[in-house]
């Protein structure tokens, strides 16, 4: 693996999950009030996601707005402004507003009690008004905090998908990700998970680890397939600055290490692929005839979102919006000792404007990305105009590559070796705007 930057042609930009990425966030000086950001926006079909900055270990690929552990009082001082946000939040929505689907992420969400988990949940139903029993709710979990009553408390307020993140079976893979667990106790979680009924269990897994080989990545896959999970997310390893494996330094080509990386995608893909597995995109495959975790009314391209807690974002129409960011255990407990201490939770502090083509853009990469790709009627219906007019350049040079699928008329979709260079593909739609902003964010 290897701490420098990627190279121009490396398949590895970025993982692209959302447009634009939080380094190209800034402080907003007018700090506009909530109340303002929201009014006319769409809020039928909200999505809620609420942010749990807290792990008990913190893996060494690891880049999340999390801390290790939590002093006493913590997370309930965490909770506590939680619900005054949440309080604040709601009141800056349409009384008609309404929440099609829900998340718990981190950081690690089951870090905290049974009874702070019961908590949890109360502040999304109570207080934002989101009925978790009735939409689709997400939890991600660990190995070590998957507890029998922590999956009781949310099996019975609706969970419908628990993520595991699991990374590799392989005890020495594990270490070498400096990710301190057995295949053991991630067995007797799975176990646990399953007992408890979740309609859809996600593990993850990653490959790319430093020794890892196809021969051992396909047996943590064939171990995953043992429980038949409805999601597997394969992951390519990053080694992002300041996280633990930054640390260790170089110890393989760059070009060598993408190589790798590629052929253990290729072949990790065509494993689920012959084993009932169909891909949604290059991280994520579903089970053939399995039931999905998500919303089908809620549109990530178009519909808002609505973040709790630091390290969470927001989506409107016109403004993405968060709290400060940072990687550096310091600099993380500065932020969450800060969001703990607020009171006034009425403006949108950090943040990007979504003016000129970035919508055109986010919508392209939110749909591109996918393996089903995007219907060209929809983009044109939105913005009165198609990708190829938008984007010329881009388009073109992807088709250069063999990256676009041929002979769809109706959508723009990736070939296979396009969703194999997702990574590269999502980094090269970013305006010019937005990475200068992420070319001048000093990591923290």
């Amino acid at each position: 693996m290897t701490t420098a930057p990627p190279r121009p042609d490396s398949p590895y930009q970025s993982y692209v999950y959302a447009y634009p990425h939080k380094t190209a966030y800034r402080p907003l000086p007018e700090r506009p009030p909530l109340r303002e950001l929201w009014a006319g926006e769409p809020q039928h079909a909200l999505s809620l996601y609420v942010h749990i900055p807290f792990c008990e270990v913190r893996c060494g690929f690891c880049n999340l707005f999390t801390r290790i552990g939590s002093p006493e009082g913590l997370t309930t001082a965490y909770l506590d402004a939680l619900e005054r946000q949440a309080t604040v939040v709601r009141a800056a929505l349409d009384d008609g507003a309404r929440f099609a689907l829900a998340a718990f992420g981190g950081g690690t969400p089951t870090h905290l009690t049974a009874a702070e988990l019961e908590r949890l949940c109360d502040i999304a139903e109570r207080r934002m008004g989101a009925d978790l029993r009735a939409i689709p709710l997400s939890v991600e979990a660990s190995p070590a905090t998957a507890t029998a009553d922590r999956l009781e408390v949310l099996a019975a307020r609706g969970t419908t998908r628990l993520s595991l993140g699991v990374q590799s079976f392989d005890d020495a893979e594990a270490r070498s990700a400096v990710r301190p667990q057995k295949r053991a106790e991630v067995e007797a979680a799975l176990g646990r998970i399953r007992a408890a009924g979740f309609p859809v269990l996600n593990i993850d897994l990653i490959y790319g680890i430093d020794g890892q080989t196809e021969a051992s990545w396909l047996r943590s896959l064939d171990t995953a397939l043992a429980w038949q999970p409805e999601e597997l997310y394969l992951y390519p390893l990053y080694v992002r600055p300041l996280t633990g494996l930054a640390r260790r330094g170089e110890q393989e080509s760059a070009s060598a290490w993408d190589a790798r990386r590629l052929a253990l995608y290729r072949a990790g893909r065509d494993h689920l692929l012959a084993h009932g597995y169909q891909q949604v995109s290059m991280r994520m495959f579903r089970r053939t005839a399995s039931p999905q975790a998500g919303a089908s009314e809620y549109a990530c391209q178009t519909d808002g979102m609505v973040g709790l807690g630091c390290g969470a974002r927001s989506y409107t129409s016109q403004l993405h919006y968060s709290f400060d960011y940072a990687v550096n255990a310091t600099e993380v407990r500065g932020i969450i000792d800060e969001y703990v201490a607020t009171e006034d939770f009425r403006h949108a502090e950090v943040g990007h404007r979504m003016d000129g083509a970035e919508p055109r853009r986010r919508h392209l990469v939110q749909s591109l990305l996918q393996a089903e790709g995007m219907p060209l009627a929809d983009y044109r219906a939105r913005f009165g105009s198609s990708p190829a007019e938008d984007f010329p350049a881009e388009l073109a040079a992807f088709a250069e590559r063999g990256w676009l699928a041929e002979g769809d008329a109706a959508s723009l979709r990736l070939s296979p070796e396009g969703l194999a260079h997702s990574d590269a593909v999502g980094p090269l739609l970013f305006s010019p705007e937005v990475r200068a902003l992420m070319a001048a964010y000093e990591a923290k």
